[in-house]
């Protein structure tokens, strides 16, 4: 189970892997993606539901890095996530 502080250190540590630099993404107990960005902005609401459990879809359960996958968007802003490797730019 994901920690409020396993996601409070990902927000301070910024979108980057490191080392790398690989984009990274928020994954909810509904199984959405949301950017760095949208958690940012809806601290309060994940910070909540990722520690008493509440499953409303802002419960945060890890933080992965996007390898490959060009058509990955955040569920909340609709703004796609950045990929490592992806072989083209998403229109």
């Amino acid at each position: 189970m994901y920690t409020t502080a396993q996601l409070k250190n990902a927000l301070r540590n910024g979108q980057y892997a490191w080392p790398g630099g690989y984009p990274l993404y928020f994954i909810t107990s509904d199984g959405s993606a949301l950017s760095f960005e949208a958690v940012r902005e809806n601290f309060r609401l994940c910070l909540n539901e990722t520690k008493y459990g509440n499953c409303g879809g802002w419960q945060i359960v890890g933080c992965d890095v996007n390898w490959e996958d060009d058509s990955l968007y955040c569920d909340h802003t609709g703004k796609r996530i950045e990929s490592a490797y992806g072989t083209e730019e998403a229109a």
